[in-house]
């Protein structure tokens, strides 16, 4: 391809051909990965004359708007509007309407040539000026639209604070809270998986003993179909609800309905809800085996109760749905249909493997799919009406009980390629590419995650809505959101298909300024604390920028070292900041100092050679014995304590004393796992595993009424919250 048409393609892709990777070495994309990065956006790279006119497409549909689809500005700046007009429109004057949230209209009329000449380009022969004016009306934060009067051309003007939700008096107390994976949650009333019942009885005991949040997985819209496609990680719809976190039992009509009590209370479905309980991996498909009859028999009950008894449930069902739109009948849709082909034959596993009149969700079939099968459609809109019910009882219970923060939710980076997301907005994601991460410590040959990336400029053509509806619907019932892997705001790392590996890949920018400022704006009109999870490689100032709007850094325990390889001090973390011992793709407490990961790592085969594996578990002694050295530095354990890491196992002393030392950090915010507290061994997830082990399965080691009843667990939960208390 020619040099110059090349880097016009890059640059017009926001395609970052040099970086810094994670160990500070500058790092240039090859030419070979940089034509493939280009080919999945849609370029013919094998033909200059189609590529040119390609962008020149593409450079027209952006020039030929006078309005820019989209701008986000901040409420204490002059506001500014951007024209983009010919040469020959320039001395024109101009009529707008501007509409304001709450339906106010002011009228005004513009010369672009009046303005201040931004840009100027010529394309296909045209000369086009972009103009730029001060209105002088000031507008308050929130969602206005801007129209070109007596034309079809509208802008939405997006207003924002500039900086994130804190809580009044948030910094005058140190918070604490603790992690946990919903579904690992183990009772004696559960179906077999953790459910909302049992996070709200872990969120009372919890906050009596003094934590201020519980920390979720991500809870996002999964695929009731084929429940073994169970990463939290790669949901169907990140804007809606897993099903089967509900309680069953606590559905409207579970104990008046006849029909439900002889499923429930048949000798065959009380065995196998026995078994469900006593498995140490959750059974996503025997789960929803157990669950899904008895949800629908529910449901008819529900649809019996109509008019009668049930008005309140009735009229909220009816709301909730009115709200829900498009989007909730497009979730139910896609659930059905996928339920109705998957039976049928086990290959349609999603949307892009079914029969091609299903592909289309407008096409003809699945409308008469829809038609035909409305009570089914209904059934998957009452589950998420329910399980959004639920939560929102437990993040009630969590405030009534005096968390200042109650839940806090995670917002995974994409969705599966099979998704109802991408099944419904097909122009919006590059399905011929998939985000990951360059290679870095956790992932020496870099990560691929299987997620198709957004395009940006389809994003910013649809007026950023999809990123401001996720944004909203993850922090219902919060009183915090983490959104992983943050630098998403910035650069997503895209590995096409075509690459030999996931270090094959490049960066591609988004724009950052216009996300973080509508991240701001749904922070505080939800009430939410932002955390963004920035590990990995971390640009340069990237993290001061986040900061600057209110956004709270994560530090993990293990990675916070300084430049002698010994930890920092808990007290020398950042203040604005999440600090945490370990995460869900680390080990436990436990299994990192007995080596377990690394004992499984060489079971599963993720090191290149024997060497590689010894080099780890060398540097592994080395950081035991710095954590060894840190925590007696810190008067974190007896005095009488070994000093050597040489053959020491990890005790409980030493477990506990690890959290202790941690509560102590600076940062405003602390989370620990609750599988430390149990003192578990097997990790939540292996990244870079699939099928190899049982990720996003294994259950916590005890039911919540036995470890809620365990003295030793209370006592340090009781001693950290003295000691967040006495860090300020």
């Amino acid at each position: 391809m020619d040099a110059t048409l090349q880097a016009e393609l890059i640059a017009f892709c926001g395609i970052e051909t040099e970086f810094n990777d994670a160990w500070g070495n500058a790092t240039t994309v090859s030419e070979p990965h940089q034509l493939q990065l280009l080919a999945a956006q849609g370029f013919d790279i094998d033909d200059d004359e189609t590529a040119r006119l390609q962008l020149l497409e593409r450079q027209l549909d952006f020039w030929q708007q006078p309005l820019q689809a989209v701008s986000v500005q901040r409420v204490d700046e002059p506001l500014q509007l951007l024209l983009q007009v010919t040469f020959e429109q320039a001395n024109m004057e101009l009529a707008f309407t501007l509409t304001t949230e709450d339906g106010a209209k002011q009228l005004f009329n513009l010369t672009p040539v009046e303005g201040e000449l931004v840009q100027v380009v010529v394309l296909d022969e045209v000369e086009y000026h972009q103009y730029q004016h001060t209105l002088p009306q000031p507008l308050a934060a929130g969602y206005h639209q801007l129209s070109l009067n007596d034309t079809a051309f509208t802008q939405k003007l997006i207003i924002t604070p500039g900086q994130c939700f804190v809580p009044q008096n948030f910094s005058s107390q140190k918070q604490w809270g603790i992690a946990l994976q919903l579904y690992g949650l183990r009772s004696e009333r559960n179906w077999g998986i953790g459910d909302f019942t049992d996070l709200s009885n872990t969120v009372h005991y919890l906050a009596g003993v003094g934590a201020d949040f519980i920390g979720l997985n991500p809870i996002h819209a999964l695929y009731p179909a084929m429940p073994e496609s169970a990463s939290p990680y790669s949901p169907s719809s990140r804007r809606w609800l897993n099903v089967s976190y509900i309680d069953v039992t606590a559905m409207p009509g579970f104990a008046l309905c006849a029909r439900t009590q002889s499923l429930v209370s048949a000798p065959a479905f009380m065995q196998q809800l026995a078994q469900q309980r006593d498995k140490d991996f959750v059974d996503y498909s025997g789960v929803m085996q157990l669950k899904l009859p008895v949800m629908k028999s529910l449901y008819q009950w529900f649809a019996e109760q109509k008019g009668s008894n049930n008005k309140a449930l009735t009229t909220a069902f009816k709301q909730f749905k009115a709200d829900g739109g498009a989007s909730l009948q497009q979730l139910a849709l896609y659930d059905a249909l996928h339920a109705y082909l998957y039976q049928q034959d086990s290959m349609h596993w999603g949307w892009p493997n079914w029969p091609k009149e299903y592909q289309d969700p407008q096409s003809d079939a699945v409308r008469a799919f829809a038609a035909k099968h409305q009570a089914e459609l209904d059934f998957y809109c009452y589950l998420q009406f329910i399980a959004q019910q639920q939560l929102a009882n437990v993040q009630q219970v969590a405030k009534d009980a005096g968390m200042l923060l109650g839940l806090y939710r995670d917002l995974a980076v994409g969705v599966s390629e099979a998704s109802t997301e991408i099944w419904g907005n097909p122009d919006l994601y590059c399905r011929d590419a998939s985000v990951g991460a360059p290679p870095d410590p956790l992932g020496p040959a870099g990560q691929n995650w299987g997620l198709p990336p957004m395009y940006p400029y389809q994003l910013y053509k649809q007026g950023y809505q999809p990123i401001i509806d996720l944004l909203r619907a993850n922090m219902q019932h919060a009183g915090a959101l983490r959104i992983d892997h943050v630098m998403a705001l910035l650069r997503l790392w895209w590995v096409p298909k075509t690459a030999e590996n996931a270090g094959g890949g490049a960066y591609v920018y988004y724009p950052i300024m216009d996300l973080l400022g509508i991240l701001a704006l749904e922070s505080q009109r939800n009430q939410a604390v932002i955390i963004g999870e920035d590990l990995g490689t971390v640009p340069d100032g990237i993290r001061e920028l986040l900061a600057a709007y209110n956004v709270y850094s994560y530090r993990v325990f293990f990675f916070e070292t300084a430049a002698d390889g010994g930890y920092i001090s808990p007290l020398h973390y950042p203040v604005q900041a999440m600090a945490t011992l370990t995460t869900h793709d680390l080990p436990t407490l436990i299994g990192f100092w007995h080596c377990e990961d690394l004992r499984l790592g060489k079971e599963l085969g993720l090191y290149k050679d024997e060497a590689q594996l010894q080099g780890l578990y060398a540097q592994r002694h080395a950081n035991k014995q710095r954590i060894l050295d840190s925590l007696h530095g810190h008067q974190s354990l007896p005095g009488d304590y070994s000093r050597s890491a040489e053959n020491l196992g990890m005790d409980q002393t030493l477990n506990y004393a690890m959290q202790r030392h941690l509560a102590a950090t600076s940062s405003q915010l602390l989370c620990l796992q609750l599988e430390d507290a149990l003192q578990m061994t097997q990790p939540v997830n292996i990244p870079g595993t699939s099928n190899e082990y049982p990720n996003w399965r294994r259950k916590l080691s005890e039911p919540i009424e036995q470890w809620s009843q365990n003295h030793d667990i209370r006592q340090l939960f009781s001693q950290i919250s003295k000691q967040r208390k006495a860090v300020n």
